[in-house]
């Protein structure tokens, strides 16, 4: 039966190309001069017309119609040329299918009229051609022995198509089971949850009175869950609501510094409540650009490249500080505002955005507000040179008002370089130079420098530079598929240069030494849901102070992905 079908299918083309060449030709625009045929043609018709109970015998249309007995080539027409743009159909009707013949003088006559006759027989002798084709092929024909194979094999394996049959009904059951309880069509759950064991270890900084110096820290045990609900209304756009309840603390009152901070700290309470901790929507304008809009934690690591992948991403270093470049990727507040993403080619992109205070945005009080408020202007150029090197040109503009909760470091480096300038009101013009390399498939080496100009606004007008860096080494897949290595070296943020006191008789508010950020952390993963990451960094002259003593933090982190 299959053959029979296959031979049906080889024939379409014969009837196709028929009925497309002479519907062509009935349509042709050229006004040819009228022949002896057009004219017997023309009077047939007059005829039928006349007598309209009169129904024209095969004889009257062969009669309209002359044509030359059977030809075998296209090129016995002499009136076709290979350059005609039906050439290659008229040749194919009737060399390899013989349902085409010309006129009695040898010729086509393509660009004539078409009468309704002419059409009727050339597609009679199409459709004749066709079942010339498929019943002469004899040897095609479905014979009885295979009819009863096929009635055995379906015999035989009765009880397999039966389990199969009842499979697929409880799988149809089941999926409208799910279909009818789902949470929502539109949204999707992703959740993250983090364990984690900790301790420092050495005295705290930036205290003179030796009962005070002792760290008296103890081993702590804290968690972090994330609930994201990702949220798309035309598949290509997303809504980010973001739950989230911790307990990770923010060990700066223990230790005295906020060099010993953990990256997997809460973005509100330590208390473990939960509560709506980031809420943004992401659509693509065009193919090449998209945009972000945020009431709440729109961030600049949301909506540009930080180009650390590897070491500051959820399987990577446990400390805050190696992250990535805080003083341009964390504003020091939670962010309300626009950005936007232009690719201009794989090697060049352009991001951008305008973030406000969001503690500040909703208030329409004096000062504050989504325009008068702590804010952040950023802008980044990331240049691909190869898919192995990423290079990020990054400028922000911070502006923080008196008595805000100053934070120009992102919550890292010392107190001095955080704030400058004692809570007065404060602009800041940061720098930021970031790279990742692809040394290899199991080496990536990356890094940052940043760069701070910070201005006083109110009370004075003092200003303050802000340095830091850092050099990372990425291990993809040590020692096991999947895993990760790492180690990180760097310079917190210190106020290397500045002209502000306290008092006339106060030292100058900058850092005269520097410490050193060292860490280095394994994080095998058990299976594809859940790591674990033991790391341990060490911090030298805390708050870039020599007279404060080392201070060692470790952590055991295990985050479960689901």
């Amino acid at each position: 039966m299959s053959k029979i079908l296959w031979n049906y299918w080889l024939a379409i083309p014969a009837v196709f190309s028929g009925i497309v060449v002479c519907s062509t030709i009935a349509n042709a625009t050229e006004a040819p001069k009228t022949t002896e045929s057009e004219l017997q043609s023309t009077v047939l018709v007059q005829r039928i017309a006349q007598t309209e109970s009169k129904t024209p015998t095969t004889e009257e249309i062969t009669q309209s119609d002359p044509v030359k007995g059977q030809i075998t080539s296209v090129s016995q027409l002499s009136d076709v040329r290979p350059t005609d743009w039906a050439f290659q159909a008229l040749q194919s009707l009737i060399e390899r299918y013989g349902v085409i013949t010309g006129l009695p003088d040898g010729t086509f006559q393509g660009n004539r009229p078409l009468t309704r006759y002419e059409f009727a027989a050339g597609l009679n002798a199409t459709l004749d051609r066709v079942n010339e084709i498929v019943f002469n092929a004899t040897e095609d024909t479905v014979k009885q022995t295979d009819i009863a194979t096929l009635q055995k094999l379906q015999a035989d394996f009765a009880d397999e198509l039966q389990a199969l049959r009842g499979r697929v009904d409880k799988l149809e059951a089941r999926t409208a089971q799910i279909e009818a309880n789902q949470f929502s069509t539109t949204t999707k759950l992703q959740g993250t949850a983090t364990f984690l064991i900790a301790d420092t270890f050495g005295d705290r900084a930036n205290n003179t009175s030796a009962d005070d110096t002792k760290d008296d820290t103890q081993t702590f045990a804290s968690y972090r869950v994330d609930l994201n609900l990702q949220t798309s209304f035309t598949g290509k756009d997303q809504l980010t609501t973001g739950l989230q309840s911790s307990t990770i603390p923010n060990t700066a009152s223990n230790t005295g510094t906020h060099m010993t901070r953990f990256a997997t700290e809460g973005t509100g309470s330590s208390d473990g409540s939960l509560g709506l901790v980031r809420l943004y929507y992401r659509f693509p304008v065009g193919k090449n650009t998209t945009v972000w809009v945020g009431a709440k934690a729109l961030q600049p690591a949301v909506f540009l490249p930080t180009l650390n992948p590897l070491v500051g991403g959820a399987s990577g270093a446990v400390s805050r500080f190696s992250s990535f470049n805080h003083t341009v990727y964390r504003p020091g507040f939670e962010g309300t505002g626009i950005a936007f993403a232009h690719k201009f080619s794989p090697q060049l992109q352009l991001n951008a955005g305008a973030i406000a205070d969001n503690t500040l945005a909703k208030s329409p009080e004096a000062g504050k507000g989504l325009f008068n408020g702590n804010n952040l202007l950023i802008a980044q150029l990331t240049l691909s040179p190869s898919k192995q090197l990423d290079l990020g040109l990054t400028y922000a503009r911070k502006y923080f008002g008196n008595a805000t909760g100053f934070n120009l470091t992102g919550g890292t480096g010392s107190t001095f370089a955080r704030n400058p300038f004692e809570q007065k009101a404060t602009a800041s013009d940061n720098f930021g130079f970031q790279f990742n390399w692809k040394t290899s498939s199991r080496l990536h080496l990356g890094g940052w420098v940043g760069y701070t100009k910070a201005h006083q606004l109110s009370g004075g007008d003092s200003e303050a530079t802000i340095a830091h860096g850092a050099l990372t080494i990425g291990l993809p897949d040590l020692f096991k598929k999947g895993n990760i290595g790492g180690f990180v070296i760097g310079v917190p943020p210190k106020v290397t240069e500045s002209n502000y006191r306290s008092t006339p008789r106060s030292p100058i508010r900058e850092n005269k030494d520097t410490s050193l950020h060292l860490e280095a952390f394994y994080t095998f993963k058990l299976n594809s849901n859940i790591s674990v990451t033991p790391n341990l960094f060490f911090i030298t002259n805390p708050e870039h102070n020599s007279n404060n003593s080392p201070i060692w933090v470790g952590a055991l982190r295990t985050t479960f992905t689901f």
